[in-house]
């Protein structure tokens, strides 16, 4: 049995950790189901540690371990670490009207499907990441429900004016 760790270490959004772990408990069979050989990190592991950070640290990750100073959503390393965005979720998210903890939860996904073998730097291999990844979301979500944060996106988008 896998142990699953998720830490907030940022102040700034607001993350729902407990549906967020309901999330990953929920999501890693059927991302181990999906593991691209017997060989993936994510059918040996024995603990995964998710953190969800800022911009500013994921960049510095990003630069030190991975020599590119920019922002990106997710970082995985094959040894069980997954550090995620709060910032780049919220701004990718309202680009696609997705509120921030379903973004998070994508992204938390996201890293378990590296963890099973997927691969998203060749165009043909990051759809189909990417279309698992959000059948993986969509079934969760409907085992759970949606994000917390769902309806209070929904309320606030009811109150802008045409």
């Amino acid at each position: 049995m896998t142990e699953l760790s998720l830490y907030n270490r940022q102040k700034q959004h607001r993350a729902n950790l407990p549906w967020l772990r309901k999330v990953l408990k929920a999501a890693l069979p059927m991302c181990q189901a999906q593991a691209t050989s017997p060989e993936a990190p994510l059918l040996h592991l024995t603990e995964i540690e998710f953190s969800i950070v800022s911009d500013t640290e994921i960049t510095r990750i990003h630069a030190e371990f991975l020599d590119d100073p920019s922002p990106t959503d997710v970082i995985t390393f094959h040894h069980g670490e997954i550090l995620v965005s709060a910032d780049t979720a919220l701004r990718q998210g309202s680009e696609h009207e997705q509120p921030l903890n379903q973004e998070l939860a994508l992204y938390l996904i996201h890293g378990l499907m590296h963890l099973a073998g997927w691969d998203d730097h060749e165009t043909a291999e990051a759809a189909e990441m990417a279309r698992r990844q959000n059948d993986v979301l969509k079934q969760v979500c409907q085992k759970l429900g949606p994000a917390p944060d769902s309806e209070r996106i929904r309320a606030l988008k009811d109150k802008l004016p045409e």
